[in-house]
């Protein structure tokens, strides 16, 4: 699908690690829209990944959510329906558990500056994230893709690793930042 056909509002879901704040601000660049990473909103800059209040991030969140343009990441499926009903577009990134923690192992070790980091903030490998991504991620990603099914819009999944490319080739779209 080019990436035209996903509108000016484009939501972009999928596991941890999957690759969402990457492809983020690729599609913001390549398309002059205002990225929004939740992490960013969910979480105080400068911490060690501590949690804003529930009502903060909700407000952030449905700030972000009435603007005219943007590319959102993220899931938090709690505020989930609120960014569907806005958009215009849906990017599903569903990758294997396996490749989200090699990707997870890959950005904390090599990637300290990557797409979608906290200011202030170096992300190290966490036991808790790997049991995450190990147990309640496997979930969510039923979560996601029931989501994606129901979503009326134009959608994109990429599963694997030559559809995720193709994407990237066929919009012209690039993985490092210019």
């Amino acid at each position: 699908m080019d990436l035209d056909e996903l509108g000016r509002r484009i939501c972009i879901l999928g596991p941890s690690n999957s690759g969402k704040s990457t492809l983020a601000a690729a599609v913001g660049r390549a398309r002059s829209l205002p990225v929004v990473h939740l992490d960013q909103y969910r979480h105080v800059p400068g911490t060690d990944w501590v949690e804003r209040p529930d009502h903060e991030f909700e407000y952030l969140h449905d700030e972000a959510t009435r603007s005219d343009q943007w590319v959102i990441e993220g899931n938090y499926s709690r505020w989930l329906p609120t960014r569907l009903r806005r958009a215009t577009g849906l990017v599903l990134l569903d990758v294997p558990t396996s490749v989200s923690i090699v990707r997870y192992l890959r950005r904390t070790v090599f990637e300290p500056d990557r797409a979608g980091s906290l200011d202030g903030t170096r992300d190290r490998v966490r036991v808790e994230m790997l049991r995450f991504m190990l147990g309640p991620a496997r979930e969510n990603r039923r979560r996601y893709r029931l989501a994606f099914d129901e979503f009326d819009g134009p959608k994109v999944l990429l599963s694997d690793r030559a559809a995720r490319s193709s994407f990237y080739r066929i919009n012209g779209l690039s993985r490092r930042s210019r």
